[in-house]
């Protein structure tokens, strides 16, 4: 892994999205070190949206409603939950910085979130960033049983139905490759990183001004509904069962 240090004032939004466009991405050593460092793994994990593994047991925790599952209405608060310490989990490498850059970019559009709600309690989700066709996937939270994956199936239905082609998680965990991320090295890694971002070098330079040759549509799930495609009270938020049945129709 490559890896360089920069004080934390140095992190801007445009900086962040060269960065993302280039492959790397800023980080921390803990919650309240003071600088972050940029990383560029040499095996990089993705998830192939279409080899998501939708076990029986996630399926049948979407289909049964047990979340409330919204998109970019609470990124403050899952970027906030992504950041704080939990009992399996007493440190974190996002510190107040990369949480300032992110919520910024999240104004402009660029970062988003999913949110799953146990009536109005905010239990899990996750947030990434979104260029081209290309979405990293920066961290998840749970604050209850299959929250987690529940967000990321949801995630992954999103990314389907708007276009998407690269769905970037970094590090490889068992958690990931239980729902079928797999781990490629640097250069294929950045082969798709440039087709997601458009063609060839091109995409990259355009990518890495902020603005990507090419691009998908994050709220194309939101939208769905009202389309008359599905029934209008699923948009939104966006019913278990919907999500389940896109998932299904697209494996």
């Amino acid at each position: 892994m490559t890896r360089h240090t920069a004080r934390a004032s140095d992190l801007d939004p445009d900086l962040v999205l060269r960065a993302y466009a280039m492959g790397v991405f800023p980080m921390s050593e803990h919650r309240d070190d003071p600088s972050v460092f940029w990383v560029e793994p040499r095996q990089r994990a993705i998830l192939p949206l279409d080899g998501f593994h939708l076990s029986r047991s996630l399926r049948k925790t979407l289909v049964a409603d047990r979340f409330r599952i919204t998109a970019d209405t609470a990124f403050e608060q899952v970027i906030a939950l992504c950041a704080e310490s939990a009992e399996d989990r007493p440190d974190t490498w996002i510190n107040p910085a990369i949480e300032r850059v992110f919520t910024a970019l999240h104004r402009r559009g660029f970062a988003h979130s999913v949110e799953c709600w146990d009536g109005d309690r905010l239990v899990g989700g996750l947030y990434g960033l979104a260029l081209g066709r290309a979405f990293f996937g920066e961290s998840m939270v749970s604050r209850a049983r299959d929250a987690s994956k529940v967000a990321i199936a949801a995630l992954v239905a999103r990314l389907r139905l708007g276009g998407f082609t690269l769905l970037d998680c970094q590090f490889m965990t068992d958690h990931l490759a239980s729902l079928g991320a797999v781990e490629i090295p640097r250069d294929d890694y950045l082969s798709l990183l440039s087709d997601s971002l458009g063609e060839g070098a091109a995409g990259l330079a355009a990518a890495a001004g902020g603005v990507a040759s090419v691009s998908a549509d994050f709220g194309a799930l939101d939208r769905l509904g009202a389309s008359g495609a599905l029934p209008p009270t699923t948009s939104p938020p966006v019913s278990g069962k919907v999500i389940a049945q896109l998932l299904t129709h697209t494996s």
